[in-house]
């Protein structure tokens, strides 16, 4: 079976989904009842919706920059198999 290489491995994957959550956890953090044209809300400047909710949203898609751009590292294994093609290919 030839091996398939992707730009992308099962860690960027695990990463990419965790940091997704942290970005939808900031996001929920920053909702809430606003202000009406009758009734003002004070709890629109909470410290919770203006600076706790960006700075975990902040964190998030730093994260992801870091999966995406994270490289794995190759396995032993890993190097054996590519070995193992590149013996194949040189026969051929």
């Amino acid at each position: 079976m030839e091996k398939r290489n992707f730009a992308f491995d099962r860690m960027n994957f695990i990463l990419i989904a965790a940091c997704m959550a942290i970005v939808i956890v900031g996001f929920m953090l920053m909702a809430g009842p606003g202000s009406t044209e009758t009734t003002y809300n004070p709890d629109i400047f909470s410290t919770r919706r203006i600076v706790v909710a960006p700075v975990v949203c902040l964190v998030g898609f730093v994260g992801m920059i870091y999966a995406v751009l994270h490289k794995p590292k190759d396995s032993k294994a890993d190097g054996l198999m590519d070995l193992k093609y590149k013996e194949e290919a040189a026969e051929k």
